[in-house]
């Protein structure tokens, strides 16, 4: 009660914070000129978020948050209660940011809406050995588009089915990255334990790298590749597991799961990224396989993938950025973003974005029997201000055979969820 009776104060507030910044109106050029001639502001509180900084601009410090509240009904043939709760928190942050003269960043991202993972970031960026970026602390590893590209800018409300072999929580764990990019190509590698909110030693360690290369990038139109790898060597006792539920927060059911593969001594992974935007298209596609080294038996093999696609109906396709806060989250798409002259709150109807995406896993390998999975998702994004996005998902899954646990039976399952997001 006293947790539930916290999220929704916390909710209340930031609903109204959200309500002050999503329409409140940015600066002028004039405003912005005259404010120029008088010095910098000290404090300023708008669509970003809250932001103070020391007299001589050098110090900076943000205060931002999100906030996504998730809506959800469905049904499946091989589950019974899989939504314990149609209506809840998916993500309730606050994100404090300390910048010291664009060399040092000290971010933190702390989500009260979750049980289990409370921390998400907690790193510490110098920026000042241009072109590298290093990055210590708990953050994303340099693997997958999907699982790099932040909640607040992937085009569905969930990631596709094959994030389920990120490492560590949303691809988040404890360790040192090294990053760096050039006029169309990024690189980045990184050593890593294990996540924040569980435990950092006694997991083993990982090395992961991740390479991108566009060719094509214009503001037009960007044709992106990227390769990952990664390797984990596991502690004893550790053990593995992968598993996922459809490409849904609300349905509260896996039905592929390997469960507990005890004698797993490492396990490698490969990642392979396509994405290619035009204007108000945009297609994105990803393989990923992961090999499991057994010390008693033979190595299990498991693979997904998907294919993606958006059409901006009237606007332009997201942005694609070379650089971040982080070493890691780099060669990646932002989300779309409304002109002044679309804004709801400047008398505009905000920005409307179709997306399509097909998506498999397969869980079974030798011994293993986790299931062959498969997802099909259409959604309609609307965006009406800068930081505010709804969302509506219809997800189709159907798994072959379910996971052991649900009987091992052929499962399908249809979902329908909307989202509420905010964020600053």
């Amino acid at each position: 009660m006293l947790f539930s009776s916290t999220i929704s104060r916390l909710g209340s507030l930031v609903l109204q914070a959200g309500a002050l910044v999503l329409f409140s109106e940015s600066p002028t050029v004039a405003q912005d000129n005259a404010q120029a001639a008088k010095g910098p502001r000290l404090a300023t509180l708008d669509e970003r978020g809250l932001m103070l900084q020391s007299p001589d601009g050098g110090v900076k410090f943000h205060l931002g948050g999100r906030l996504h509240v998730d809506f959800g009904t469905g049904d499946s043939s091989v589950v019974t209660g899989e939504f314990p709760e149609h209506v809840d928190f998916r993500r309730l942050w606050i994100e404090p940011k300390l910048t010291i003269y664009d060399d040092l960043i000290l971010n933190l991202q702390y989500d009260f809406a979750s049980n289990t993972t409370r921390v998400n970031n907690l790193l510490a960026t110098y920026k000042g050995f241009s072109p590298f970026t290093v990055t210590v602390g708990n953050f994303k590893e340099p693997f997958s588009l999907d699982v790099l590209t932040a909640n607040n800018d992937i085009m569905f409300m969930e990631r596709s089915l094959a994030a389920a072999f990120a490492s560590g929580p949303a691809g988040r764990n404890t360790g040192a990255a090294v990053g760096t990019h050039g006029d169309n190509w990024t690189l980045a590698a990184g050593i890593f334990g294990g996540n924040i909110n569980h435990s950092v030693d006694g997991v083993g360690l990982e090395g992961t790298v991740r390479a991108t290369y566009a060719p094509i990038l214009n503001a037009h139109e960007v044709l992106h590749f990227g390769i990952s790898g990664n390797y984990h060597s596991l502690s004893d006792d550790v053990g593995a597991s992968f598993s996922t539920t459809p490409e849904s927060f609300l349905f509260d059911a896996a039905l592929v799961s390997t469960g507990a593969i005890d004698d797993a001594e490492a396990i490698g992974r490969l990642g392979l990224e396509f994405a290619w935007a035009n204007g108000p298209f945009r297609v994105q596609a990803e393989y990923i396989a992961a090999e499991v080294d057994r010390e008693n038996n033979p190595n299990a093999f498991f693979q997904g993938g998907y294919l993606q696609g958006g059409w901006v109906i009237n606007g332009d396709a997201a942005p694609y950025v070379l650089q971040a806060d982080t070493a890691t989250e780099v060669g990646i798409f932002k989300r779309v973003q409304p002109r002044q002259d679309q804004r709801l709150s400047h008398g505009g109807s905000g920005v409307f974005e179709t997306v399509a995406r097909y998506s498999a896993i397969d869980l079974s390998s030798h011994d293993i029997r986790g299931g062959f999975q498969q997802d099909v998702t259409i959604g309609l994004n609307w965006y009406p201000e800068p930081n505010a996005r709804f969302m509506a998902n219809y997800i189709h899954a159907w798994a072959d055979p379910a996971s052991s646990s649900l009987g091992g039976d052929d499962g399908d399952a249809d979902i329908f969820q909307l989202r509420m997001q905010i964020a600053f």
